[in-house]
């Protein structure tokens, strides 16, 4: 699509928004509800398309995909009109007499680009939370997921007239020609090197942006956790997707004193969840491409595999691989691996867990295995990052009562439930001042009784 296309699709948004249609809210329930019945109407060729980008099982899809956009839809039809009504605030005594209130409004014409990680739900989401709200929306999904961009393109049109809801397909070009338009809100999900770009080019027209990246996301297993439950749930969380998760548990980072068994009770859990050859596994799924699979693969260290390593460039697969003896200086902890990976490093005390994670960047996730609360409750006080669970991974994100978002390297904002609806509005902050009294105090010529009310009105 050449950057002339583009820019008349955004025109044509611009012109729509201005026209108030998105205002009222029972157009945005019914644009929830036709998108809703769109994903039900598609949702085998959704599964299948997915399955194609990633290798996913219908399960899995399901699971992490089309069930939980599903659910953010229901969410919001469901809060809308509470997260939509004006909320009125007290007025100080100077103001008398008035009425304040704040007024959630949206920004207009808002971008939405996403990854191919997770291409259906962090297309969709996003979108259901910038309908809620009452913009306009132009998406650009992943050009390394194109079967699932295909059907987010089919489906989009299907649900609504391109004014409304765009998507723009394609790579590199297409994304260079979005950014140098004047969009009122942008909403990126991607690698930390394009989201410095994304912000960078969001600042020639002062932007507003939401930034969801990643990072190198701890798992710290303390000497007191339950490590045959620690070892099935970060199994699951970090494998999932074959790792390609942006929250999956980058490294594990115990007790010394517990490793050996930690190590012991993931090999089982490994064999037990995908089975001895997972590279047979149907429901295991694939790296996304080529270059991953090779950078990827560029970082296990033979000499330190203690379970799988194994790959298979024909599918681009990897097995669910475990690296111990790692320390922070190998390659594998150099950047965030965004794959099976899972390299298992050792702290003598807890104080220097916290100090060498404070001593890095700040992550997306945090997990914590322990059965002390007062541990947990100091790991999650003092350390900075995004959102994690205690004694699980990944599912606080699976939730629309709570907002998912990183801070400083991992990102900025959040979105999900409120925290979605509240990103993609603005909030006017507005007096109602009545006409009926007119304090004189604050006019020249001012007095001195001028000034003594002053001080009894704003002391």
């Amino acid at each position: 699509m050449t950057e002339q296309e583009i820019k008349q699709i955004i025109d044509r948004q611009r012109e729509y928004f201005r026209t108030g249609a998105t205002l009222s809210i029972e157009f945005r329930i019914r644009a929830l509800e036709r998108l809703k019945a769109g994903i039900l109407h598609y949702e085998e060729e959704i599964t299948e398309a997915i399955g194609k980008d990633l290798g996913k099982g219908g399960f899995e899809s399901y699971m992490c995909e089309t069930g939980l956009v599903l659910s953010e839809i229901s969410y919001m039809i469901k809060h809308i009109r509470s997260f939509a009504r004006e909320k009125r605030v007290p007025t100080p005594l100077a103001q008398f007499h008035s009425r304040s209130f704040i007024k959630p409004s949206p920004y207009g014409v808002a971008l939405i680009m996403s990854p191919w990680n997770y291409p259906f739900l962090l297309t969709l989401d996003p979108l259901v939370d910038a309908i809620a709200a009452g913009n306009t929306a132009v998406l650009k999904p992943s050009a390394y997921s194109p079967f699932t961009s295909g059907i987010i393109k089919k489906l989009i049109e299907k649900c609504f007239d391109e004014p409304y809801v765009a998507v723009i397909t394609g790579g590199r070009a297409e994304n260079t020609c979005l950014l140098n338009q004047h969009f009122d809100y942008i909403f990126f999900t991607g690698s930390q090197a394009v989201g410095k770009d994304v912000m960078r080019q969001a600042a020639a027209h002062l932007t507003p942006v939401t930034l969801e990246l990643g990072g190198k996301s701890p798992c710290v297993v303390e000497k007191s956790a339950n490590l045959k439950l620690a070892a099935r749930r970060i199994v699951f969380g970090k494998f999932l997707n074959c790792g390609q998760t942006c929250v999956a548990p980058d490294y594990i980072y115990c007790d010394r004193d517990v490793k050996d068994a930690l190590v012991a009770e993931i090999k089982k859990q490994i064999r037990k969840q995908f089975g001895k050859a997972p590279l047979e596994n149907r429901n295991y799924g694939k790296i996304i491409n080529e270059k991953h699979f090779n950078r990827i693969a560029g970082l296990i260290d033979p000499s330190k595999v203690v379970w799988g390593g194994k790959a298979d460039p024909g599918t681009l697969q990897i097995e669910p691989t475990v690296m111990d003896h790692v320390t922070f200086e190998d390659d594998v902890m150099q950047e965030e691996i965004f794959g099976p990976l899972l390299p298992v490093l050792t702290y003598g005390s807890f104080e220097e867990a916290i100090d060498r994670i404070n001593s890095m960047a700040h992550p997306l996730a945090l997990y914590v295995f322990t059965e002390d609360k007062n541990a947990a409750e100091k790991i999650t006080s003092r350390c900075g990052f995004g959102g994690g669970c205690i004694n699980d991974t990944i599912i606080h994100l699976a939730t629309s009562e709570m907002g998912f978002g990183g801070f400083g390297e991992s990102g900025m904002g959040a979105y999900h439930g409120k925290a979605g609806f509240d990103t993609f509005s603005h909030a006017k902050s507005i007096v109602d001042k009545k006409t009926w009294i007119d304090l004189p105090m604050r006019y020249q010529p001012y007095r001195w009784v001028n000034g003594k009310l002053i001080r009894f009105f704003l002391k």
